[in-house]
This record gives structure tokens, sequence and C-alpha cells, in this order.
């Protein structure tokens, strides 16, 4: 039986709920779609937005040699054979051929290095869809040959309206309840609503609710349960408590959030948190980023919990954060303030005779700030010299 998302999923932009800034008259991927214009482009937004609708729709008018494959479950095999099917490269009878990569952030580096020259080449249109930003996801050079295009969690006026678009009638209390439910994610109040009629055959907030009860660790990744558990998270490692620490990573693992995720932000916290007082802590938790990225669920989340640990028990210094921050402010509220002459680079006989470069000390003790920051100090730590 055909899933209740598929049947109402638009074919046609002018169907199309939501993302009205790309999708709007004489918005950027409605001109695309509209004109036909070939390009490689990345789907970056929440989940349940529209990503998969959208690339089927735009592949659709272009007539396009169309092939689907999850980077989850894909590999190099998949795209080789994609590559040499029956239609070769693009220009067929089929028009061009389009892959569409869901999640493409799971592709590690190799995965993403092989498939770049596919799509340099034009033998491929990659539309990537991905729900982590893709600067840090993405190679640089596949990213430079993509448009990024971000999509937005849905409003609460677009859920209604694909509410209504499942054909269901829905009492405005139940409505209103779903909309709240979904965080703006369509694919969610969709599969509530066929759940809640499989199990229950009549549709009501209670039976909503007993619907959602027994489904197991509900966990939205952009929702509010994914903010609460990673701040919960990273406020236990820093409370230096590491039973809460290790049962509120257990509770992402568990959910299938991802494992890079979690451990970026332990490499950002072993800087922000523990910094000074045990420079390894940032060796540790780049080791553990390392590890996360080659080995993969289930095995990786050894190594988040041994680093998570660490992390937990190290002392705690914050005084390196805080004095970035502060000079941040400082940049900031002053602008490029003047370089001291003595620090400048004489390179050029001119520069010279302006006197850049003069009375340099490799070793002096007398400030090296702007004049107007001269007395300025920023680092308050207990291995500094500054009091």
């Amino acid at each position: 039986m055909e899933p209740l998302a598929s049947k109402i999923r638009p074919k046609k932009l002018d169907e199309f709920v939501g993302q009205e800034h790309l999708v709007g008259k004489d918005k950027p991927l409605a001109i695309a779609i509209e004109q036909g214009h070939i390009f490689s482009f990345i789907l970056w937004g929440p989940p349940g937005v529209g990503k998969t609708t959208l690339a089927r729709i735009y592949a659709r008018s272009l007539n396009a040699d169309y092939h689907e494959l999850s980077a989850v479950s894909a590999g190099k095999d998949d795209i080789r054979q994609i590559v040499d099917s029956s239609s070769k490269g693009s220009g067929t009878l089929l028009g061009p051929k389009i892959l569409f990569l869901d999640e493409i952030h799971r592709f590690n580096k190799a995965q993403q290095d092989f498939l770049l020259p596919y799509v340099e080449s034009g033998r491929l249109v990659l539309i990537g869809a991905t729900t982590e930003n893709p600067s840090f996801e993405v190679i640089p050079a596949l990213l430079s040959r993509c448009r990024v295009f971000v999509l937005e969690e849905l409003s609460g006026d677009n859920i209604k309206e694909i509410i209504k678009n499942t054909g269901y009638k829905i009492k405005k209390d139940a409505t209103d309840w779903l909309i709240e439910m979904s965080g703006g994610d369509a694919r969610q109040a969709i599969a509530m609503i066929e759940n809640t009629i499989s199990l229950y055959k009549e549709i009501n907030i209670e039976n909503f609710k007993n619907t959602l009860q027994s489904k197991f660790l509900r966990y939205d990744k952009r929702g509010d349960e994914h903010y609460n558990t990673i701040s919960a998270f990273i406020k236990s490692m820093r409370a230096s408590q590491v039973d809460p620490t290790l049962y509120y990573l257990s509770r992402m693992i568990v959910s299938g959030e991802d494992p890079k995720f979690i451990a970026r932000r332990m490499v950002i916290f072993a800087s922000e948190d523990i910094g000074l007082a045990q420079p390894t802590a940032l060796v540790v938790a780049n080791e553990v980023f390392k590890a996360v990225e080659t080995i993969g669920y289930p095995e990786c989340g050894i190594n988040l919990a041994h680093g998570a640990a660490y992390l937990a028990q190290a002392k705690k210094d914050r005084s390196a954060y805080e004095a970035f921050r502060m000079a941040q402010e400082d940049v900031l509220k002053y602008g490029n303030l003047p370089i001291p002459l003595n620090l400048r680079n004489a390179s050029t006989k001119l520069m010279k005779d302006l006197d850049y470069g003069k009375g340099y000390d490799k070793y002096t003790d007398k400030s090296l700030m702007p004049d107007k920051l001269k007395n300025k100090k920023y680092l308050r730590s207990k291995g500094s010299n500054n009091k």
C-alpha cells in the first residue's frame, strides 16, 4: 500500500507548499525549473520541508534521467552503476542525468572525492540534500560546483495546508495540536495522521497523543529535543558530571543523532571550556572526531563515550575563550586600528623610508597593541602574566 506522504507528494511546482523565498514568483528555484536551467545544487534545511519533492519536480521539468540514492547506505559502486547505465552522460534523449543524493553529509571525503569528477565533467548533475551545514560537511571542491539553497522550517499555515491536502477531515483543535507537534516537519505531520488512522480509525487529539506515545524515543533532529539534549550534554560536561554526560550522550546515540555533530561540539567544548587548563583535551576531542569519521555507527559510540568521559573529568578554564571574545568586541568596536610601525613588514624601500619595521625587537616587553588599546588586557588565566 502506497504511503500517504507518497500519495499526496506534489508533482508540479504550483502544487508545492512552502519555501516561497525559493519557489515563489521570480525566485531562483522557480526560475530554474520554469526555464530549464541545468546545474548542480544542494538543498540545506531541516527534515520534512520538501527537499526530495523539489529535487523530483526539478528533474521532471528537465525530463531528466533521474536517480535517487541515500548517502547512509550508498557507496562508490552505486554511483559508478548510475554513471555507466544505458544513457551515457548529459544531453541524452532522456535529458540530463541527475543524481539526488539524500543526506549527502553522510558521504565521507573519499566518497565525495570519487563523485567530484562526474559532477565536474557534467556526466552527473548533482542534487544534494542535507540537514547539516554543507560548509562543514561537503568538500570545498564539490561545494564550489554547487549552488546552495537554504530551506526553512515550514510555517503553521504551510502545515495546515498540507494537512488539508491529505483529504482527512480533522477538527480545528486536533489540527492545531498536530501543527504544534510537527515542529514545521510536514513528513512528521503526515505520518502522524497515517499512523493514527491505522491504529484508531478516528482522528482526534487523544488518539494523536496515544499514537505519539507508541513511537520509540521521538527525537526531532531539528526541533527542541535536539537542542535541549545537546545543551544538557554540554552543560553536564561543563559541570564535570560524568554520569549525566553519558546519559545525554546515550540518548542522542540511541535516537540516531549524527555522530559528527556530537563530536564537533566536543571539539568546540575542548577549547571553549577546558582550554588552557588541560590543552591535551583538544587533541583527544580531535581524535574522537577522526574516529567517528572513520568508523561510524554503531562502534563509534564507544569513541564518543570515551571522549565525553575524558572531557567531563578534565579541569576547566574558559579564559582563552573569554579573552578571544573580548578581543573580537574591540575589533568590532574600533575597526582596523593602525598597526604599530615597528610591527609592519618593510618589503620595499619606500616602506623602510616610512619607518616600517624600525625598532622591532623580537623579545620586547613593550606593548605590541595598537596605540588605542596599549593598556588593554584580555587573558586572565592562572598561567598568564596578566594580573
